[in-house]
């Protein structure tokens, strides 16, 4: 079961709409019930809050990233170009990352969804050679300005 959202993580979390808050941590617990022993590297950024997910504390090698927006949120594959992706579901154009846009807690029970995080936990640990996290939350930045509520 996925631990209680730290208490900065919630802070973050209340500029947003409360929707968009529990989509956000149902996000979060969804990857962290596949991947409990991840850390969660916490980012209260200029256009978003995002906490991203790692084996290590890197962000460089963070497998996923789980994202809230104004008005949606995202779950992030940091290798998503190279995942296996046969519902064509993952949305992006660059070298690496893609993204799924999650309009419902119900989408995180999609199959696609659900495979594509499994496959990005087991590329990332097999790029890791099986790292385990000591599955901390650690705040990482906190950016004085900001472009979001």
């Amino acid at each position: 079961m996925a631990q209680r959202p730290p208490a900065e993580l919630r802070k973050f979390l209340e500029a947003y709409d409360p929707a968009i808050a529990r989509l956000y941590l149902a996000a979060r617990k969804a990857v962290l019930e596949a991947a409990p022993d991840a850390n969660e590297l916490i980012y209260d950024a200029y256009n978003a809050v995002t906490t991203a997910y790692s084996f290590t504390e890197s962000l460089g090698e963070a497998f996923c990233h789980v994202a809230a927006y104004r008005a949606h949120v995202n779950l992030g594959f940091n290798r998503g170009a190279s995942l296996p992706d046969p519902e064509r579901i993952l949305v992006g154009k660059g070298a690496r990352i893609r993204h799924v846009r999650i309009v419902a807690a119900a989408d995180l029970e999609r199959v696609g969804i659900r495979s594509l995080l499994r496959a990005a936990i087991a590329q990332d640990r097999d790029a890791s050679h099986g790292t385990v996290g000591s599955a901390r939350a650690i705040v990482k930045a906190v950016y004085a300005r900001k472009r979001r509520p």
